[in-house]
């Protein structure tokens, strides 16, 4: 059983789909699933181009690029090992840089400041070097907010030279946040899983999807029916993909108890069938999914069960082949 997703919430069995590169226009948030803690930066004229997330729930990233490709960032959001003294932004920083110092003995440091907040978590900043891949020095300003057991970290690096006083970036670190008692809401869950089934960790993705089913809520302008029917997808797809069948296929005969019109829990349950060798129950499911293809949600189409890898295995059975030519969308 295998899946992609599309932001509108096609859900199919086939390929997983590559990461989209996404603008970094608007304020950036990354908070841990089951942890309290957000941080929040704006990075202009940006595109999101990696993710990252551990299958622990202890750390989520992203890296981003400016159009020339010349300067990137990095942005990360971790726990913390405990310790018997406070975590602060300064701690965090000697402690993210003091591996890197030891690895590597050019590593260069040109500046260290502080972005202090009568209100908020001080952002501990550091200019460094190091040499590159080529030898020519790569250049990085980074900056640590922390507290609690939860550290940020936001590094923009470049093979030119820049420095944390150069006005762009001091606006960035200026609006660089830490909310250290933000509980984490549906969007942050569904995220963090999202990125881990991006990643290829689908048994660290499944429970989590489940968890953020559970904090979906009915509220103005938010679509909880379609956000609803793609969590679930997600979540039975994950649990599907690594190996626990029979949790993907309870995920999904309970969606249909509750919601029977949708016709991708039909679907999916079909790719189970077939990973299972069931044609009989494969072609039941793929039969009332097909029969219910108009309650897809906008924006949405039905995949074609031909080029699915739940399926392609039985090409050679002549009748079920036939059966899903039959039903491949016109």
């Amino acid at each position: 059983m295998k899946t992609s997703l599309t932001i509108l919430g096609v859900v199919l069995c086939g390929a997983l789909a590559a990461l989209a590169q996404t603008p970094a226009d608007t304020e950036l948030k990354l908070a841990l699933p089951d942890h309290k803690g957000q941080i929040v930066w704006k990075a202009e004229g940006f595109q999101i181009v990696e993710s990252s997330a551990k299958p622990d729930g202890n750390e989520i990233g992203l890296r981003g690029r400016n159009a020339s490709g010349r300067l990137n960032f990095l942005g990360f959001l971790f726990l913390v090992p405990a310790s018997n003294e406070p975590l602060t932004s300064a701690k965090c920083r000697d402690g993210a840089l003091e591996p890197q110092k030891r690895e590597n003995p050019a590593f260069k440091t040109s500046r260290i400041s502080e972005i202090t907040r009568p209100d908020g978590v001080p952002v501990s900043l550091v200019d460094y070097s190091v040499p590159g891949k080529s030898g020519e020095p790569l250049y990085s300003v980074r900056g640590f907010v922390a507290a609690g057991d939860v550290c940020g970290d936001l590094e923009f690096y470049s093979p030119d030279a820049i420095r944390s006083e150069d006005p762009a970036l001091l606006k960035v670190f200026q609006g660089f946040q830490l909310h250290e008692h933000y509980q984490p809401e549906f969007n942050d869950v569904f995220f963090y899983a999202e990125v881990l089934f991006r990643n290829h960790e689908y048994a660290a993705a499944g429970p989590l999807f489940e968890k953020a089913l559970g904090q979906i809520k009915e509220t103005k302008g938010f679509d909880s029916k379609t956000w609803r029917r793609v969590t679930t997808d997600q979540a039975g797809m994950s649990y599907g993909i690594a190996g626990n069948v029979k949790k993907a296929r309870s995920i999904f005969e309970g969606a249909i108890a509750k919601d029977p019109d949708y016709p991708l829990y039909y679907y999916n349950l079909a790719c189970a069938d077939a990973d299972e060798k069931n044609l009989p129950d494969a072609r039941k499911h793929l039969q009332q999914a097909f029969d219910r293809k108009t309650n897809t949600a906008a924006g949405e189409k039905m995949p074609d069960p031909t080029q699915d890898d739940s399926f392609t295995p039985y090409k050679d059975n002549k009748e079920f082949w036939s059966f899903l030519e039959s039903l491949r969308p016109k």
